[in-house]
């Protein structure tokens, strides 16, 4: 494992944070550290998504990035309770993905799952039940949807994100016409105190 916890610091700056990009491909993100199973791509360090741990210990990052990644893995819940336990407690988890209703969903064969703006739900409060599937929790901090230019230029795309109860509404009757094109999701990492104390 390794771990990216120890930083040296300038007393007059505040520490950078430590970021985790995870897929980065060949467009790492400046200043993070990439992994990837490519080994074409920027990555930092080699490893295959689908195969936990990964490298790092727990609460090795401040932010981890997966910028359209969690659709090619194998197992959504494995891989966000991997994210969970990587990102320390208070951290940010940035997602970005298709929606399923997106042409760019399914014309790439190696897309395993086909997600909507709910599918993170069994992370947080607001699981219907569900929440049982995993333990990790997640806070949504903040989820945008990004319509076919089309329908953003009729006011679609406000009214989805203005509104969560019309967002859903839209995700229910109107998803399969108004068509999605990609989401953006921000979550914080929530850790309880006796997983802190068990991973210690």
């Amino acid at each position: 494992m390794v771990g990216y916890s120890g930083r040296v610091t300038d007393p007059g700056h505040p520490p950078k944070p430590r970021i985790l990009d995870v897929g980065c491909g060949i467009h790492k993100q400046p200043a993070a550290i990439g992994i990837d199973r490519n080994p074409a791509s920027r990555a930092d360090v080699l490893c295959d998504l689908d195969y936990f741990p990964y490298p790092f210990a727990d609460n090795s990052f401040d932010r981890l990035l997966a910028i359209h990644v969690i659709e090619h893995v194998a197992d959504v819940i494995a891989t966000m309770e991997e994210f969970h336990r990587l990102v320390r407690p208070g951290g940010t988890v940035r997602i970005e993905t298709p929606h399923y209703t997106d042409f760019s969903s399914f014309c790439d064969p190696t897309h395993r799952s086909h997600l909507n703006s709910f599918s993170f739900r069994y992370f947080g409060d607001d699981h219907g039940g569900f929440g049982y599937y995993t333990k990790a929790r997640f806070r949504e901090i903040s989820i945008r949807v990004k319509l076919l230019s089309f329908w953003k230029w009729l006011g679609f795309e406000f009214l989805v994100n203005r509104f969560p109860r019309y967002r859903r509404f839209w995700e229910h009757y109107l998803c399969f016409v108004v068509r999605g094109k990609a989401m953006y999701f921000e979550f914080e990492v929530v850790k309880s105190s006796c997983s802190l104390s068990s991973t210690g």
